[in-house]
């Protein structure tokens, strides 16, 4: 992997008072002010540089009008980006500028299907799925992903039985999954692209974690076996910069991408982007590639320390660095913490002895009961207390 000493990962940034959704609202969620967070999918790390060289450069312009994404310039970053890195020759003019991943994908999913049908995911699920598909009267269709010995693999009957409804119309695809990790395999995309074409079922790949990937990564266009399908991303993950708003979509179809501009245009008045975000996006996929080799090498560590140190203190565990994302989808239900009123145990020792705020598993649906997500983008200074605290709490609750 890169060498991470040309940049300070180790640096600890005080985020409190920046109007930070994980530190300065933490109590939103967990009652407290004063806790150790490690929760919201953000990391505590500085961006890219060369990012925000490009901020700064900006900025001492001094004027901020109307501006545009549509142009070379960001749609040439994007597709060179996944050529260079992937080996994916996607055409820029597919190419669609979003305010967010989850507005392109609510767009696509009013476009591609009616109120009360069905859209197929992967469970457990990031809970922004399941809350946009409610919000717009769609209906998940979970297929549970089955555990096996140190990885998750797709019930591939259940999602055959899904695939064929006759008021399924969508696969929303998280690639890589989150919350557990899984970076789909080339065998695994062609399945899931043969059978949806078999049933007539549209593929939106929600691809934003692709950049934080160990295992090889394969964009859906490489298995896509028609144009009913659209990969939204963004480097909001990899880069850390979801403040700085903007994301993009590939939608294969030119019917269907006049539809969505449409809408982000005329409906919703939404043409002209946050010029920060959209020059944040060409720096990172043109000269930010180095930077995020060395994080995806420090982000490995801080996932194979907690795998050192959870296996040691409790051996059952047997927990796996994932293949890609900087979450850990940790089970503890070997440790007979396999109830909601086990886990609530779990979490009132954790927030108010230890004042840690860690994401309890049941958020992403019930299949994530017994589980936790901690997020380890961050130092591993905190990493380190994080574990300790959990540590900690496990054996405090075990002794009871």
């Amino acid at each position: 992997m890169a060498n991470t000493d040309s940049f300070d990962f180790d640096r600890v940034v005080d985020r409190h008072g920046t109007y930070c959704t994980q530190w300065d609202y933490v109590a939103d969620r967990f009652g407290h002010a004063d806790l150790l967070p490690f929760t919201i999918s953000d990391m505590d790390v500085e961006t890219a540089p060369c990012i925000r060289a490009a901020l700064a450069k900006r900025l001492e312009h001094g004027v901020f009008g109307y501006s545009r994404w549509n142009h070379d310039d960001f749609k040439g970053a994007v597709s060179n980006w996944f050529a260079s890195r992937y080996g994916a020759q996607l055409d820029p003019d597919t190419l669609v500028y979003g305010p967010s991943v989850i507005y392109i994908i609510a767009q696509l999913v009013s476009l591609w299907s009616a109120p009360g049908e069905g859209v197929l995911v992967h469970t457990p699920a990031y809970d922004a799925f399941g809350n946009m598909l409610a919000a717009n009267d769609r209906v998940l269709l979970p297929c549970p992903l089955k555990k096996t010995e140190g990885s998750y693999q797709i019930d591939w009957q259940c999602f055959e039985q899904q695939a064929a409804r006759s008021d399924c119309r969508i696969l929303l695809l998280c690639s890589p999954h989150n919350p557990t990790g899984r970076v789909w395999t080339r065998d695994e995309l062609g399945r899931m692209a043969a059978i949806c074409q078999r049933y007539g079922v549209k593929v939106i790949s929600d691809d934003i974690h692709m950049d934080v990937s160990f295992a090889r990564y394969l964009p859906w266009s490489e298995v896509a076996e028609d144009e009913s399908w659209a990969l939204v991303s963004s480097g909001s993950k990899s880069f850390n910069i979801p403040a700085l708003g903007g994301a993009y979509a590939f939608i294969a179809n030119a019917e269907a991408r006049a539809a969505y501009l449409q809408r982000l245009k005329a409906a919703h008045g939404l043409s002209s982007p946050p010029i920060l975000g959209v020059l944040a996006h060409i720096s990172a996929y043109r000269s930010g590639g180095a930077w995020l080799d060395a994080l995806k090498t420090y982000l490995h560590g801080n996932l194979t320390q907690v795998a050192a140190r959870l296996n040691a203190a409790f051996p059952t565990i047997d927990y796996r660095v994932p293949e890609g994302t900087y979450l850990a989808w940790i089970n503890l239900s070997c440790l007979g913490i396999d109830t909601t009123e086990r886990m609530d145990a779990l979490q009132t020792l954790l927030v108010e002895k230890y004042r840690v705020a860690i994401m309890r598993g049941d958020t992403y649906g019930p299949e994530g009961t017994g589980y936790l997500r901690l997020n380890v983008g961050c130092p591993r200074s905190k990493v380190e207390k994080g574990l300790d605290a959990l540590i900690s709490a496990l054996q405090e609750l075990l002794a009871r």
